[in-house]
Order: structure tokens, then C-alpha cells, then sequence
């Protein structure tokens, strides 16, 4: 298989079938697993007011201690480059299955760890530090779970039905992130700020954890692929280092990966994570109504994935891709401008923006048609990290400075180029399956 594979809608040897009651359980306890471990993975963010109270000395300032705990967070997001290339060779040596568990037995540890950890007036210094650690081993495990979790998948179901089952895994992350949010805002309504300091904000992790190991147990049931088990058997699996024939023979699917991946990440953290806080900072949207429409739009990105995952395997995913770029660029132009004008319809028009992030949904299918299988973990997981960690670690800087340097609609004229980028990546795999057409 060649670069050109990016733009083929064949797969691999699987049989054309439609999909049975084993793959709707792969599906499920794929996506399953995959909400639990973004839950475990995101739910730190929510605690950054109390984590900046316990975790450092009582007479740090108070935004010193904020940034302090984002620094920490962020530092997941820079291990996960990796846990994704280190558990993506082993991958694609010794099976997915192997590593699909591992990583969500990587999740589940730290993370019941953190609900567990003793705070700065117990332990000093020692308490942030080991804070750091346990979060650098959750950005190690899920760097390899969301790759890991699209090729697993990919590699079970007929060649038809890969747009769907990827999505599917990518709408059960965001069900995670939005689990997350629910459940610290039912702490925060139950319990005193007080209690929240005490025990509440442990419970969280506490739970995620044991959930996270009751995930490892249901992973126990799931088979290795039938694409892995067909090289192994017929000695196909990648010589020396997977990753090194990525570069040698596939850097231009790399370059494709990594800029569908810049336009998944604008989408997801501008549009779902950042636009709550710019709601009610730039625009004046009370705190009530924004997460509101966060929850709403949260849920309605779940449905979209969904949807974008049915279109692809209806009309390709090229032309998934396309229609999603454009309806994205429109839907974050149309947000925004109604909080220029007030937010009179914010959180109907945040539902709509989140369903058109919904496009993200696409992208792992590209990406896993990009890689041949035998290296397919390993170019599927470096492009996706390495993307994922430098663009997703500039944005949001990045977009405070754009909105102090052209004003209010900078975040939407940031996606909106992304959105760009994702139509000539559409435009440009179109382009190459006529051309392979036609020599065919």
C-alpha cells in the first residue's frame, strides 16, 4: 500500500459484511473504555481551583497556583507523544490488543492514585511533584488509548462500516469529557465549597479509577484483530522499527494526518473547551447559561460524530471530510457572531457549532486508511500525538493573543482556517482517487 491509500476507500482483507453482534460488542466496549479513561483524563481540569488550594504552599498567589495546576495538566498533554509512539511499536509488533489493554490499565492507576495522594500540608513539596508524575503517566496512557482504540476497531469491521466504527469510539471520548463535566458540577452543588476542599474533590478520581479497572476487566473479553492475526500468520508484521518505515516510505501521509489533526484540535478546544470561558470573559454570557450550552453542545458533538461517521461510509470520507470542513467553518462564523450581537440564541447555535464539530469524527478514518496495517499504529499514533501535543499546547495561548491583537471573532477566524485546511486535505484526496481512477 501507498501514500496514494489515504484516498482509496478499500481497506484490508476483511470480508464485506454487515456488522454482527460481536463487533456492536467490540464497538461498546471499545467506546466504553474510551469514555472512561478521556473522563479520568480531563476530569483535573475541572479541580484546578481546589488542586491550586492543596497542592502548594497557603501563601502562593493565588494565580501563580492556577497556572502552576494548568502547568501540570498540560504536562499530560506532553507525554502523550510518548505513551502513543512507545506503546504504537509495540502495537504493531506484538498485537493491538495487548497495548488497547495496557493503556487503559495505565489510566486507571494514576488516576485512582491522584484521588488517594496526600495534599502539600501533609506531605510539602513532595505533593506537587508526585501530582506531575501521576498526571505525566495518564498523558502517556492516553496517548496510546485513542490511537490504539481507532485501529482496534478499524481492524474488526467490514471495510463499509470504518467510518462508523471510528466514529463511534471518537463520540464515546466526548461522552467522557461530558460525563466529566456532569459529575463535577454535581459535586460542586451538593457539597460547600468547603467540603469540595475536604473530600469532594478526590471522589472523582476515586471513582474514575475503580471504573477504570472495571474497563481493564472488559477488555479481557475483546479478540485481537483479524488484520493482526493475518500478517502474524503470514509474517507480515513490520521488521526493525515500525516507526522509522513510516518516515522513509510514508511522510506524506503523515503530513495529511498531522493537518486534519491541527483542524480536529481547533475544533475541540476552541469551540468545546474554550468557548464557555470566552463566552462569559469577552462576551459577558453569565456562567449558568455558558455551561449550559457546553453541556448541550458537548452532547450534540457526540451525535455528530456519529452522523459524520454514517456519511463517510455512504460517500466516502473525502467527501465527508469536505462537507463537514465547510459546515464547521460556517457554524463557528455564525456562533460567534451572534455573541458579537448579545448571545440571543447562544445556546441553540452552540448545539449547532458542537454537532458541526461533530466532523472531527473523520478523521481517524482518514488516518487509518493513510498507514498500511503493518506500520498502520505506528504512523496513526505519531502523527495524531506529535499534532495533538504542539497544536493543542499552542491554541490556547495562541487565541488569547488573537483576540487581543483583531478582536472578538479571532477564535472563530482561527477555526475557520483550520476548516480551510481540512477542505484542501478533502479537495487534495478527491483529486487523487480520480487520478488513481483513471490509471486503473
Amino acid at each position: 500500500m501507498t501514500d496514494a491509500a489515504i484516498s482509496s476507500p478499500s481497506y484490508t482483507s476483511v470480508p464485506p459484511r454487515a456488522l454482527d453482534r460481536r463487533d456492536l460488542r467490540t464497538l461498546g466496549l471499545s467506546a466504553l473504555g474510551g469514555a472512561l479513561e478521556f473522563y479520568d483524563f480531563v476530569v483535573f481540569v475541572f479541580f484546578a481551583i481546589p488542586l491550586s488550594h492543596l497542592f502548594f504552599p497557603p501563601d502562593t498567589a493565588a494565580w501563580l497556583a492556577q497556572l502552576q495546576v494548568f502547568g501540570i495538566f498540560a504536562a499530560g498533554y506532553l507525554a502523550r507523544p510518548l505513551g502513543g509512539i512507545v506503546m504504537a511499536h509495540y502495537g504493531d509488533k506484538l498485537g493491538r490488543k495487548k497495548m488497547f489493554t495496557l493503556s487503559v490499565f495505565l489510566m486507571a492507576v494514576p488516576t485512582l492514585a491522584i484521588g488517594l495522594l496526600p495534599v502539600y500540608a501533609q506531605i510539602g513539596m513532595l505533593a506537587p511533584l508526585l501530582l506531575l508524575l501521576l498526571r505525566v503517566v495518564q498523558g502517556i496512557a492516553v496517548g496510546g488509548e485513542v490511537p490504539g482504540a481507532w485501529v482496534f476497531v478499524a481492524e474488526h469491521v467490514p471495510a463499509q462500516r470504518i467510518g462508523f466504527a471510528c466514529a463511534s469510539l471518537t463520540s464515546g471520548l466526548t461522552v467522557g469529557i461530558l460525563v466529566g463535566s456532569l459529575v463535577v458540577a454535581a459535586i460542586n452543588r451538593q457539597l460547600t465549597p468547603a467540603e469540595v476542599l475536604e473530600y469532594g474533590w478526590r471522589l472523582p478520581f476515586l471513582v474514575g479509577g475503580v471504573f477504570g479497572f472495571f474497563a481493564v476487566w472488559l477488555r479481557r473479553w475483546l479478540s485481537e484483530t483479524p488484520v493482526f492475526e493475518a500478517m502474524h500468520a503470514r509474517k507480515e508484521l513490520a521488521s526493525g522499527l515500525p516507526l522509522r518505515q513510516v518516515f522513509e516510505r510514508h511522510l506524506p501521509s503523515v503530513l495529511l494526518s498531522m493537518l486534519v489533526t491541527w483542524m480536529l484540535t481547533a475544533a475541540i478546544v476552541v469551540m468545546i473547551l474554550m468557548t464557555p470561558t470566552l463566552a462569559q470573559s469577552v462576551f459577558h454570557i453569565e456562567p449558568a447559561r455558558a455551561f449550559l450550552g457546553n453541556s448541550v453542545a458537548s452532547f450534540a458533538l457526540a451525535l455528530g460524530c456519529l452522523f459524520y461517521g454514517w456519511l463517510t461510509d455512504r460517500i466516502g470520507h473525502a467527501r465527508a471530510l469536505l462537507v463537514g470542513a465547510i459546515g464547521l467553518l460556517l457554524c463557528s462564523y455564525v456562533l460567534y457572531f451572534d455573541l458579537q450581537a448579545g448571545g440571543a440564541h447562544f445556546v441553540v447555535l452552540y448545539a449547532l457549532a458542537g454537532f458541526s464539530v461533530g466532523v472531527t469524527g473523520v478523521v481517524p478514518t482518514l488516518m487509518v486508511l493513510a498507514f498500511p496495517p503493518a506500520v498502520r499504529f505506528s504512523g496513526l499514533s505519531f502523527s495524531y500525538n506529535i499534532a495533538y501535543a504542539l497544536f493543542g499546547g499552542l491554541t490556547p495561548p495562541l487565541i488569547g493573543l488573537l483576540v487581543r491583537r483583531f478582536g472578538v471573532l479571532a477564535p472563530a477566524h482561527y477555526v475557520a482556517f483550520t476548516a480551510l485546511i481540512g477542505i484542501g486535505v478533502a479537495g487534495w484526496s478527491i483529486a487523487t482517487s480520480r487520478d488513481a481512477s483513471r490509471r486503473a
